[in-house]
């Protein structure tokens, strides 16, 4: 897995272990809040994503976020992409850094469990199409 890390640390101009950290992350939002059969079909297909996961501790989603933009709804159930956004944002990640770490995951999403099963993860996360 350190491939993906670096992979994901040059493009979005982040330290290796930040990287690892916001990669644990997302994983961890996708397992609250995607279709459970298309994640564990993505875990299934790079197992590594797992470990990376269960070594990250699930923050909060309160973290960097501006105090007139929590609690918003209809960004999916238990905080959603804000919460998302405030979990990375507390690892130091702006929104481009942020766009760039999901748009190579799901990248290597795609090439491990394919486009059908990260097409229906994205589709099942409001607003998350549009993020990467």
């Amino acid at each position: 897995m350190p491939e993906l890390i670096d992979r994901v640390a040059k493009a979005a101009g982040i330290a290796p272990d930040v990287s690892r950290q916001a990669i644990g992350t997302i994983v961890n939002f996708l397992r609250r809040e995607g279709p459970p059969g298309e994640v564990d079909k993505l875990l299934a297909a790079s197992p590594s994503l797992a470990a990376i996961a269960a070594s990250t501790q699930a923050g909060g989603g309160e973290e960097g976020l501006p105090s007139a933009l929590k609690g918003l709804g209809g960004f999916g159930g238990g905080g959603g992409l804000m919460a998302l956004a405030g979990d990375l944002g507390g690892l130091g990640l702006d929104m481009g850094q942020m766009q760039a770490v999901g748009k190579e995951l799901f990248a290597f999403g795609r090439d491990k469990a394919g486009e059908d099963v990260m097409g229906e993860i994205a589709g099942a996360i409001p607003g998350l199409g549009a993020m990467i």
